[in-house]
């Protein structure tokens, strides 16, 4: 995942200043925030004559034609505009070149990307616009997975409250960029922040069931109806590489994961029709209760003696939840 420097977060220092420091960190992007402001593009001008981070814009405008010639005279590498204040259609044209976005505040639903379906990315803003430090909203874990089901070919970038545990929890999600404003300007340096947003040992204000992929949208097939038949159905339905195994009550009764059906099928390659249903299943896969923090879960993962790719999400009765995946995070650490 990158990391968007939010410049204008400094307070403190001139903007060379700021630029240069986040030149010497390596920072990602260079997040620009304009509200309706066009003296931003002398800015811009400068930022170029310093480096050549890519630019990040953010616009918040009523009118977003006023801006088009400027984007052509001033090219950025992502040009984002922010949904709920147009007051006129968004036609981008065609001279104006970098990856282009759709910005939405936390209430506004994620499928109003059906409009943008040409643009490269979302941005969900998880805190309101301009606030510098504020909280970020667990909804927005929900729109994430919401956006990643709906729109699984378009990227999504996140702004506001971004701090160490909440750039895990989003590394694990599978965003592709993260916004980061006074949470990395108020550490005790850029080093010291940017190290924090990518370290694996977090403290924990959130719980599991807040990023979990709930049960709903989690593959899975009733013990009842357990066969080589059905897992494989399920587990192709859902593409992630396994099902769990639930009762009539979303009891949890095991998970099958692709190696399991491998391993089964070794067994019986004479007969592949005789493999029995129960031999699919891992009736004891390392779970955790929804109500686990993020450090207990990565303490859990630390414990394990083999690679975890699935933790099944539990309640204290043992009821299936959800579910933790980490395939994107994986993917994130490469």
């Amino acid at each position: 995942m990158k990391i968007s420097a939010s410049i204008y977060s400094d307070k403190k220092r001139s903007l060379p200043e700021v630029i240069q420091d986040l030149i010497n960190h390596q920072v990602d992007l260079l997040h620009v925030d304009c509200n309706d402001d066009l003296s931003v593009f002398e800015d811009i001008k400068t930022i170029r004559t310093l480096c050549d981070i890519p630019i990040d814009l953010h616009v918040i405008t009523e009118y977003p034609s006023k801006y088009y010639k400027l984007l052509e005279e001033n090219p950025v590498e992502y040009i984002t505009f922010q949904y709920e204040d147009l007051k006129e259609e968004l036609n981008i044209p065609s001279s104006v070149t970098g990856q282009k976005g759709i910005a939405v505040i936390t209430p506004t639903n994620v499928n109003i990307f059906k409009g943008y379906n040409n643009f490269d990315f979302i941005l969900i803003m998880a805190t309101i616009p301009g606030q510098s430090g504020g909280k970020f909203d667990a909804v927005n874990f929900g729109k994430i997975r919401s956006f990643r089901n709906n729109f699984p070919g378009k990227a999504i970038h996140v702004d506001g409250g971004v701090n160490a545990e909440v750039s895990f929890i989003l590394r694990n999600m599978g965003v592709a960029s993260s916004v980061s404003g006074s949470f990395l300007f108020n550490a005790p340096s850029i080093g010291d922040a940017l190290l924090s947003l990518t370290k694996r040992e977090v403290e924990s204000h959130f719980a599991v069931k807040d990023f979990m992929i709930p049960l709903e949208d989690v593959p899975n097939v009733q013990s009842q109806n357990i066969s080589l038949e059905n897992v494989l159905k399920s587990i192709e339905k859902g593409r992630l590489g396994f099902t769990l195994v639930v009762d009539e009550d979303n009891g949890m009764k095991g998970l099958v994961s692709n190696a399991d059906v491998r391993r089964a099928l070794l067994n019986h390659l004479d007969d592949l029709n005789s493999v029995p249903g129960q031999e699919l299943i891992n009736e004891n896969p390392v779970s955790i209760e929804e109500d686990a923090t993020v450090n207990e879960m990565l303490q859990m993962i630390k414990r394990s003696s083999f690679p975890i790719s699935y933790l099944p999400v539990v309640d204290q009765n043992g009821f299936a939840k959800g579910i933790v995946t980490f395939v994107n995070l994986i993917k994130g650490e490469l």
